[in-house]
C-alpha cells in the first residue's frame, strides 16, 4: 500500500532564463513501486526521510538506501531504485533543469558521481519541497517564479544537510572535514582517530560512498573554489589555504578534477556575476548601482 501526490509543470523559454525551473513535485510514502531501469533528460533530487530499500548505480552495484538520505538522478545516466516492500519508504521529490544546474554542480552542489548521499537531516530540505508543492496549487499566477526560487532553497539545504558536513553527521565524516585542510596522510588521519587505515576506508565509504582520500580531496577542492570564486587571493594562498604547500602542484590537481585551471574557472564563474565583486558592505540608503544596467 502506497499513497502519492505529485504535480508537473511547463515553464516556458522565459522562465528558463531564471536559472532553474521546476518540472514537478512529488510527495510519496508507503511500499512504493519499482522505478526503472530509465535514463531522464533533466535533474531529479530525491529525499528518503524515513524507511530504506536501494539503488542500483551506474556501474551495476545496488547499494542499500537507508534514511535519511538524498538520491541524485541526473540527465543522460541510467537509474533503478524501489523502496523496501516490507517498510517503504517516506520521498519527496523535485524535477528541475535550467542553465544555472552545470554552476551548482561545479561548485559541488550536485554531484553527478555520487548518487547516494547521506543526509543529518532532511527537515529544511522537505521545507522547501513543501513551498514548491503549496506554489503548484492551481491557479497561482506565480508559479513557475515561485517554484524557481524554491528549487535554489532546496539545493542549498541540501548541501547544508550532507551527513559529512553537518555538525549532527557522522563524528569521522565531521572530524576529517574539520581536518581535511591539515596536511596529513590517510594513515594519520586514522591514527588520530585511533583507527588503522583499513577501518577509517570502511567508515568512510559506509557514511560517504568514497574513499578517504577522494572524501579529503572533494572537500579541498569545494573550499578552493570558494576561495577562488569569493576573495582575490592569489592562486598559491588559496593552495596553501586548503592543505597544499606546492601550488603547482595544487593546479595540476585541480586542474585534472575540475577540468579547468584555478584561474581560469575564477575568471570565467567572476564575469558571471555582473559588476564584479566587493568587499564593501553596501549602505542601505544609498545602494550602489551597477554599471551599464539601467538609466
Amino acid at each position: 500500500m502506497y499513497h502519492t501526490w505529485m504535480r508537473y509543470f511547463t515553464p516556458s523559454p522565459a522562465h528558463h532564463r531564471l536559472g532553474l525551473v521546476c518540472l514537478g513535485v512529488g510527495l510519496q510514502h508507503g511500499a512504493l513501486p519499482t522505478v526503472g531501469p530509465r535514463t531522464l533528460d533533466h535533474h531529479v533530487a530525491i529525499v528518503i526521510s524515513a524507511g530504506r530499500g536501494w539503488f542500483t548505480a551506474p556501474d551495476g552495484r545496488r547499494r542499500t538506501v537507508t534514511a535519511p538520505a538524498l538520491l541524485w538522478i541526473v540527465p543522460g545516466v541510467p537509474h533503478h531504485y524501489g523502496a523496501d516492500p516490507e517498510t517503504g519508504w517516506d520521498e519527496s521529490f523535485v524535477d528541475f533543469t535550467g542553465p544555472a544546474a552545470a554552476t551548482y554542480t561545479e561548485l559541488g552542489y550536485i554531484e553527478p558521481d555520487r548518487p547516494l548521499v547521506p543526509l543529518a537531516d532532511t527537515g529544511p530540505a522537505r521545507a522547501a519541497v513543501g513551498r514548491i508543492a503549496r506554489a503548484a496549487r492551481r491557479g497561482n499566477p506565480l508559479l513557475e517564479v515561485e517554484t524557481s526560487a524554491a528549487v535554489h532553497e532546496l539545493l542549498v539545504a541540501l548541501r547544508r544537510a550532507r551527513a559529512d558536513t553537518d555538525a549532527d553527521g557522522d563524528p569521522v565524516l565531521q572530524a576529517l572535514a574539520r581536518d581535511a585542510f591539515l596536511p596529513l596522510s590517510v594513515a594519520e588521519h586514522a591514527a588520530r582517530h585511533g583507527m588503522t587505515p583499513a577501518e577509517l576506508r570502511t567508515a568512510v565509504r559506509r557514511g560517504a560512498g568514497c574513499s578517504p582520500k577522494d572524501y579529503l580531496l572533494g572537500i579541498r577542492l569545494g573550499r578552493a573554489k570558494e576561495l577562488l570564486v569569493g576573495t582575490e587571493l592569489p592562486v598559491a594562498a588559496v593552495a596553501r589555504r586548503v592543505g597544499y604547500d606546492d601550488p603547482a602542484y595544487f593546479s595540476r590537481l585541480f586542474t585534472r578534477r575540475v577540468g579547468t585551471a584555478p584561474v581560469r574557472f575564477r575568471d570565467r564563474q567572476v564575469r558571471n556575476v555582473p559588476g564584479g565583486w566587493s568587499t564593501q558592505i553596501p549602505d542601505p540608503d544609498d545602494p550602489p548601482l551597477v554599471s551599464g544596467w539601467g538609466g
